[in-house]
């Protein structure tokens, strides 16, 4: 702890967030005030479908940077934002992930600034990715695929876990705990 007892941390982080369209949204402010609490920057990666879950004001107050919530956002400086943020990224942890957005990832799409920030990471960027979705979503064979190509890919998972799900059903596809994100990032980042 330093003397204001904050943690110190061998390494400051800067940590490109993704958030998708999940009710689970609302827990990637807690997992941003976090991060900026131990001393990481935390940039933060919106798809649309986020922003009618959780609001980019939200997340840019939390971070105290800008947030990206689209690729019309990008007129901050002559390099195009997504680019900008894959080139100053340690990590990029996507809480959560939806399957749609896994969809995007496994098959090179990018039709957002989140799968184009993806897309830009160099192959040495590690990348966390905690679905949340619908159970029968998680379970679906297209999901299952593009888990294999991601896996293959060098994508690290943590969760989801089992529990009550937003839509009532009862099974797999919550988001892991935000404590849970945040241990299984730093151990991929050995901190």
């Amino acid at each position: 702890m330093d003397r204001q007892g904050n943690p110190v941390h061998a390494r400051r982080m800067n940590i490109v967030l993704g958030v998708t369209g999940s009710i689970a949204a609302y827990k990637a402010a807690e997992l941003a005030s976090l991060w900026v609490k131990e001393g990481h920057r935390v940039d933060v990666v919106m798809t649309r479908a986020a922003t009618e879950f959780i609001t980019p004001l939200t997340l840019q107050t939390l971070t105290r940077r800008p947030v990206l919530a689209g690729l019309e956002d990008e007129k901050q400086s002559w390099k195009p934002g997504h680019i900008a943020l894959a080139d100053e990224a340690d990590v990029l942890v996507v809480a959560p992930a939806s399957a749609n957005t896994l969809a995007n990832f496994a098959h090179g799409l990018a039709p957002d600034a989140l799968s184009a920030v993806y897309l830009a990471l160099p192959r040495t960027t590690p990348i966390v990715l905690a679905p949340a979705m619908n159970g029968r979503m998680w379970d679906h064979p297209a999901t299952r695929r593009n888990l294999d190509i991601l896996a293959g890919d060098g994508c690290h998972f943590v969760g989801p876990d089992a529990g009550m799900l937003a839509c009532g059903y009862e099974g797999v596809g919550r988001m892991a705990p935000v404590q849970e994100i945040a241990s299984h990032v730093a151990r991929v980042m050995g901190s």
